[in-house]
């Protein structure tokens, strides 16, 4: 059981993060379809900023690779770096659909056709090949928390083993800030002015509150949580590669978002349930549902009868299937923000 939660968290996390980005920016009034393509990019920033870092400090970092407090702090600094160049990636789709007025969704196509283009070109002239790693070591060794770091060795219970032991610290930073986002989107002034901008940003500027200001903002967060949840991904599932691509996990977030009626509690269960099924279809094979140390999903996978339905192909599915259901049958109740998508004209009332 602590093994499938941990797993379900490593790709819930990076989810949540991305959908509460779409949050922000679609609060705000521009619909950020751009995410997939933002998170492509922070991926491949955080893993050009390890190798970077890696390859002229080498002997610095094999130390602090002894020390995992200090591999933490650099983990921490990578997700900034990576959010800030998400942020500012963000930009172009902030400039096209507020001075320029341009379709949001054919600007946030064009930024996810961008985005791999650009990322594997770069790749191509830093390392020479279609993937970039971390120059030395992998992910795992160098960046994972496990419990022999507090002394915790010998000690097991469901707590240790699900929380304090092969976990990245990125989990509960991404949680915290989710968390703290969320308090300051509903609970604050400043919140309810971006709402406000999405749902009637005319009303908005007679009360004094620059619409132009308040969109821009909202896809400055947006994408720089976008760009954070990249690297996440990079860091937790695919041990820091950056290959022009996230598995679809901006289109994923881009579901929970809507599946969570874009509120931030709804979004965090809907994050859980897709992480759950991303989960199996990434680990159906390890998985001991029942802990009787038998792996019930492989044997079916294997059966004679079953196999040929419950496949490895039908796992990998179930994400995704499980997306188109969900918003088959909740799309219809879901309210999105009344003026997100339609460009601001301050003399239209």
């Amino acid at each position: 059981m602590s093994f499938l939660i941990r797993e379900t968290l490593v790709y819930a996390i990076p989810l949540m993060i991305v959908a509460l980005a779409g949050v922000f920016a679609e609060r705000s009034g521009i619909i950020n379809l751009a995410l997939e393509g933002i998170m492509i990019f922070g991926a491949f920033i955080g893993a050009l900023f390890i190798y970077e870092m890696q390859m002229h400090d080498m002997v610095a970092l094999e130390k602090g690779a002894a020390n995992w407090g200090t591999m933490q702090l650099f983990v921490l600094l990578t997700m900034l770096v990576a959010g800030i160049c998400g942020l500012i990636f963000s930009m172009l789709l902030a400039f096209a659909a507020i001075n320029l007025r341009a379709d949001q969704t054919i600007g946030g196509t064009a930024l996810n056709l961008l985005a791999p283009a650009v990322v594997l070109f770069f790749i191509r002239i830093i390392a020479n090949q279609n993937d970039l790693r971390m120059y030395k070591g992998d992910a795992a060794s160098w960046f994972m928390i496990k419990k022999s770091y507090f002394g915790l060795k010998d000690v097991s219970n469901f707590f240790v083993d699900t929380f304090l032991n092969k976990i990245y610290i990125t989990t509960y930073v991404c949680i915290l800030l989710f968390i703290i986002l969320s308090i300051i989107l509903y609970k604050t002034k400043f919140g309810l002015r971006l709402r406000s901008c999405g749902e009637n940003p005319q009303a908005a500027d007679s009360l004094g509150i620059n619409v132009v200001k308040m969109r821009y903002t909202g896809v400055a967060i947006s994408g720089f949580l976008a760009g954070m949840g990249g690297f996440v991904y990079a860091l937790t599932t695919s041990n820091c590669v950056a290959n022009g691509d996230v598995a679809g996990f901006g289109f994923l977030a881009l579901a929970v978002m809507i599946f969570g009626n874009w509120k931030p509690l709804n979004i965090a269960g809907a994050a859980l349930l897709f992480g759950l099924f991303k989960c199996t279809a990434a680990s159906y094979s390890t998985l001991d549902i029942d802990g009787n140390g038998q792996y019930l999903l492989l044997k079916l996978s294997t059966d004679p009868v079953w196999g040929k339905i419950l496949n490895a192909n039908f796992y990998r599915l179930l994400p995704y299937l499980v997306s188109l259901l969900v918003l088959a049958f909740t799309s219809k109740k879901s309210r999105a923000p009344k003026a997100e998508g339609i460009p601001y004209d301050k003399g239209k009332r």
